[in-house]
């Protein structure tokens, strides 16, 4: 079972949904990740692996992308689904589409919550989704997973770049959260 599972029961897709339509209606801005994602490539196709509830994959959408969202959790999918799209239940593990993508995006902490233990093979089945030349894109907080311990699972890949937030800051060795760039050669 999956940390994320374990730490929410599974049903915390209402919840989850509610806590950033009050982000939204305080004015945040909630596309930094899909902003990052159009910074590096202005259009293609985009694996939302560990979608949640779908935000990051419907605003890609929104932007013309052709997105395929797969998580775990149903009650998440379940409010992915209230927006039409390419929605698959499947533990990342595991997953095959028997298809690739110019980009895979780990948004929002997924290789911390993936079963302890199964990180480097989830990173195996994300890379066998990549397009030559394309990119593995993850965003997590380091007081949960180090950079240093990241890179280690992304070996078969080239490093392409680490920044410090979805803004594209530059990497600071004290910053709380990491984005990481890595390309299949």
């Amino acid at each position: 079972m999956t940390r994320w599972l374990e730490e929410t029961g599974g049903t915390y897709g209402d919840e989850y949904a509610a806590r950033f339509a009050s982000l939204a209606d305080q004015g945040a801005q909630l596309h930094g990740e899909a902003d990052f994602v159009q910074r590096l490539l202005p259009a293609g196709s985009v694996l939302d692996a560990g979608c949640g509830t779908g935000r990051v994959a419907v605003e890609l959408a929104r932007r013309g992308y052709d997105v395929v969202g797969v998580d775990n959790d149903r009650s998440m999918l379940d409010v992915a689904r209230q927006v039409p799209g390419a929605w698959v239940e499947e533990d990342l593990v595991r997953l095959d589409l028997g298809r690739t993508f110019d980009v895979v995006l780990c948004a929002g902490n997924v290789l911390v919550y993936v079963a302890t233990g199964t990180e480097g093979a989830v990173v195996e089945r994300l890379a066998s989704h990549l397009a030559p030349g394309g990119l593995l894109v993850s965003g997590w907080r380091t007081d949960r997973l180090s950079r240093s311990s990241y890179d280690e699972l992304v070996t078969g890949l080239e490093q392409v770049a680490r920044y410090s937030t979805w803004h594209g800051d530059a990497w600071r060795d004290d910053a709380d959260w990491c984005v990481a760039v890595d390309r299949r050669t």
